[in-house]
């Protein structure tokens, strides 16, 4: 597990990033595989949720997750006893008792919090939810919602790395026809390809907004074998399916 300095210091809010370890799963889902979509048996992801419900102490359907489609998708949250999976990309809430996750396997989790109106959120950002405003979607959002962007805290967890994330002519094209500028995230390999800076698109992204508190956890999800599930490395072993991890973030009650 893994954590931000800056949200740990809030004593509003508890969050953790977690790795794939401490969890039951076997094979290539070892061991804490939370990803409902994927082939893993069933019983072993439900078990898996309920690890990760009880670090928090609360009941697994207070977890909030999402049907993460790389869309630009952003949802409000407010029941407690939703346990179909949310159909966003990123969700918001100002309910103490909702833990929002968001599962990963190469794309950033970003956990958020905003400190005025004490509004967290999380955020399945891969390079087409990037591309496509999955973070100006969100910040308009807390904005209709009375937040204020120049007053969150924000986490980008772990993702794979510029130097493992290599990509063709192609998907560069995308990125430069979008904005010359987003040439600076790409460096020119041996290979006569690309390799892309998803953290540092990231980041740029939440400053354009005014967002300025922004802590990182580098680490990268490819390179990780033993820590982190990954897509790309799955697909290069050759195996048919992966795992991913879960990165969750929750109000504390005033009560507490």
């Amino acid at each position: 597990m893994f954590y931000s300095d800056s949200l740990k210091n809030n004593n509003h809010v508890k969050h953790h990033f977690f790795s794939r370890k401490n969890g039951v799963s076997k094979g290539i889902y070892e061991s804490l595989n939370c990803g409902i979509g994927s082939k893993d048996k069933k019983e072993d992801v439900q078990k898996n949720l309920e690890i990760v419900a009880k670090n928090f102490n609360i009941e697994k359907k207070q977890l909030i997750l999402m049907n993460q489609t790389h869309s630009n998708k952003v949802k409000i949250v407010e029941n407690k006893n939703n346990l179909e999976r949310v159909e966003a990309d990123s969700v918001l809430t100002e309910n103490n008792e909702l833990a929002l996750c968001v599962l990963t396997a190469d794309c950033a989790p970003i956990l958020i919090y905003e400190k005025n109106k004490k509004i967290i959120g999380c955020i399945h950002a891969g390079w087409k939810g990037a591309i496509n405003g999955i973070i100006e979607n969100t910040l308009k959002k807390l904005n209709e919602m009375g937040g204020d962007a120049k007053k969150l805290v924000t986490c980008i967890g772990p993702c794979i790395s510029q130097e493992s994330y290599e990509v063709k002519e192609d998907f560069y094209s995308i990125f430069t026809k979008k904005s010359k500028d987003n040439d600076s995230f790409f460096s020119k390999n041996e290979k006569n390809s690309f390799n892309f800076d998803l953290r540092s698109f990231l980041i740029k992204k939440f400053k354009d907004c005014g967002v300025s508190q922004i802590d990182n956890i580098n680490i990268d999800s490819f390179a990780m074998k033993n820590e982190y599930f990954s897509h790309r490395r799955a697909k290069k072993l050759g195996e048919n399916d992966y795992g991913r991890c879960i990165s969750v973030i929750k109000k504390i009650s005033s009560q507490n």
